[in-house]
């Protein structure tokens, strides 16, 4: 895994991936909330952030009244995270930790373990997989849940070099171009994201961050949360911005017997 510096690269400026990064904030918490509710039957309960980047879901499930525990591999990430929720009066309680290591990490359980945004498949392997998600599983309070969400890369077109367009932002009268540039090598592509920042009255500023990702179907991750554990394990699509997964620990008595 090799993203704590993509990640603290990115840090200051991760919301112009987004349209409206504070809008997303909001809309992507009151998704997970409807995904946790459905699931659960938690509303408000404790929630560890296993890859928690600048708190796009930690943030916003901490202002739904969530008591939210979140923790990410990059150390910029994570400061940027801590100064996004002093601004808004937020108590979540960051660290840094690499999600293959949160049990050992946090050492307790929680009502909820979420990886959202695509987080998972920064693990290059099935076997990397595993790890995390035999943390997750220790984290995961018996009949509490796990929410994982990622790209379904059954229909992400393979091969070659592709550029994923974000767009043009305005931030302070400061022009930003955002795309990204994908090069596939089997199951892994790596990612080179690109920013230009166009200030005026200077040249033109390009910055380069580079990271590898694994192409896991989403089938391949439910059996792997299975393997570890998990069970009623599905698959929720139309209500978050990307596929989800949920499984859910067996109760204490079901464990027991």
């Amino acid at each position: 895994m090799t993203d704590s510096g993509f990640y603290g690269e990115l840090a200051p400026f991760y919301h112009l991936v987004y349209s409206d990064w504070e809008a997303s904030v909001s809309r992507q918490a009151s998704a997970l909330d409807a995904i946790i509710r459905a699931a659960d039957g938690t509303r408000e309960g404790s929630v560890l952030d296993a890859a928690c980047g600048i708190g796009t879901q930690s943030l916003g499930l901490a202002a739904l009244g969530y008591r939210v525990t979140a923790s990410d591999l990059s150390p910029g990430a994570v400061e940027r995270a801590r100064r996004e929720a002093e601004r808004r009066e937020l108590d979540v309680g960051f660290s840094v930790a690499d999600m293959r290591e949160v049990f050992d990490h946090h050492g307790r359980t929680f009502d909820v373990v979420l990886a959202a945004d695509n987080s998972v498949p920064h693990l290059l392997s099935d076997a990397e997989i595993l790890r995390a998600f035999r943390q997750f599983f220790s984290c995961t309070r018996p009949g509490g849940v796990c929410v994982v969400s990622v790209r379904d890369y059954a229909v992400e077109e393979r091969g070659g070099t592709r550029v994923v367009p974000h767009g043009v932002r305005v931030e302070d009268g400061v022009r930003y171009l955002v795309f990204q540039l994908w090069e596939w090598r089997g199951e892994l592509y790596d990612v080179s994201l690109y920013l230009v920042e166009d200030r005026p009255g200077s040249e033109p500023v390009t910055r380069v961050m580079r990271s590898t990702y694994y192409a896991v179907s989403l089938d391949t991750l439910a059996e792997l949360m299975t393997r570890v554990g998990f069970e009623r394990v599905r698959r929720i699509d139309g209500v978050f911005f990307q596929p989800v997964l949920v499984g859910r620990r067996p109760p204490a008595d079901a464990a027991a017997g």
